[in-house]
């Protein structure tokens, strides 16, 4: 397990749209379909990185809890499974079943999804105003795996918030921290 910080895409980028196989229901998903009227959160995963398992259960919670507020939600993993057959699209039903995922899991088989967010770790979260620009991008708090802070989802949640309450997103915005995405070779 490779420790990779994220790559912070700039603020202000427009999403890159996608067109993806949404493993849950074997049909195609797009950024517009999954797009929230408040905002859309991106969020990079996969199935073996302990780094989300540690917060899977709190991005369950988040999704639920801003979901009715008119936030949109999508996860996707991008590792190559040839190397990885764990991060396939039958685990990642699997996983998404488990922990009752209520946003689409797409598989990225071509990792270009991945490339064009600059997404380079397990989790990544990125959080798009309205217009589909970046206002939050890093980390969903500072829990770890081992380091015995408790699971919150607070940096997330904050940016959330702020978008709810017409505040200005924090300038001190921290890297996610998890796996390296598998790329091909």
């Amino acid at each position: 397990m490779a420790l990779t910080p994220s790559n912070m895409l700039p603020l202000g980028t427009v999403a890159p749209n996608f067109q993806l196989i949404d493993t849950i229901t074997s049909k195609p998903v797009s950024l517009q379909a999954v797009r929230g009227e408040k905002g859309t959160v991106v969020m990079f995963l996969c199935n073996h990185c302990p780094f989300v398992k540690h917060v899977n259960e709190e991005i369950v919670r988040i999704a639920n809890d801003y979901r009715v507020t008119g936030f949109g939600f999508v996860a996707i993993s991008s590792n190559d499974i040839e190397k990885y057959p764990q991060d396939g699209p039958q685990e990642m039903w699997k996983t998404a079943r488990k922990h009752n995922y209520s946003f689409p899991y797409l598989f990225d088989e071509s990792q270009e999804v991945a490339k064009a967010y600059d997404a380079a770790c397990t989790p990544d979260f990125y959080l798009f105003d309205h217009d589909l620009k970046l206002i939050y991008r890093g980390q969903l708090d500072n829990s770890r795996p081992g380091n015995k802070i408790p699971v919150n989802g607070r940096d997330l949640r904050e940016a959330l918030d702020n978008v709810l309450n017409n505040s200005p997103q924090r300038k001190d915005q921290k890297p996610s921290i998890g796996c390296n995405i598998k790329w091909r070779e």
